[in-house]
């Protein structure tokens, strides 16, 4: 094990590479310290974003849900939100439910679809996303402070690629 940036256990890629030898497998070591040390992070990344949004009443979900709804013109279906979030219903149904309860946002019928329902910003829910923004943006740009523009540039599509991938973890 190494250390991290932040003084954490990270396994090596002599680790990873005994790892494989070891089951006798004929994958590379570095693809997979890679793909674990990028799950580790995504892991600390989560947690450490939701004691962000914990500072502004929200969950990361929540955050979404806002910000998806703000993105979109204030309103949309909760099939929507389920689909662009990337969740089941079942989980927009839990966010809309905690965020209603503290007026983010509301249900209202549908005007196109008279049996249906759709979730809207109130102005108390833009508000929160307003006065967290100073904060809540500043602290992104600290997050990757490290890196230059190119290297933020490279960045993203590095991880647009490892994104795509992920699917080799859901696949049957």
């Amino acid at each position: 094990m190494t250390k991290d940036g932040e003084g954490v256990e990270a396994p090596t890629l002599e680790q990873a590479r005994q790892q494989v030898e070891g089951y006798g497998l004929a994958v590379d070591p570095q693809a997979v310290l890679v793909a674990v040390r990028l799950i580790s992070a995504g892991a600390r990344v989560g947690r450490a974003a939701e004691v962000h949004f914990s500072r502004f009443g929200l969950s990361t979900g929540r955050y979404r849900l806002l910000a998806d709804l703000e993105g979109c013109g204030g309103e949309k279906s909760p099939s929507g939100l389920a689909a662009d979030l990337g969740v089941s219903r079942a989980t927009v149904t839990g966010l809309v439910d905690g965020l209603e309860r503290d007026g983010l946002v509301a249900r209202r019928a549908s005007v196109d679809d008279g049996r249906g329902a759709v979730v809207v910003l109130t102005a108390r829910g833009a508000q929160r996303l307003r006065d967290m923004a100073p904060e809540h943006f500043g602290r992104l740009e600290e997050m990757v402070g490290g890196l230059s523009v190119q290297e933020r540039t490279v960045f993203l599509d590095l991880l647009a690629r490892v994104v795509r991938g992920s699917a080799a973890l859901t696949a049957d």
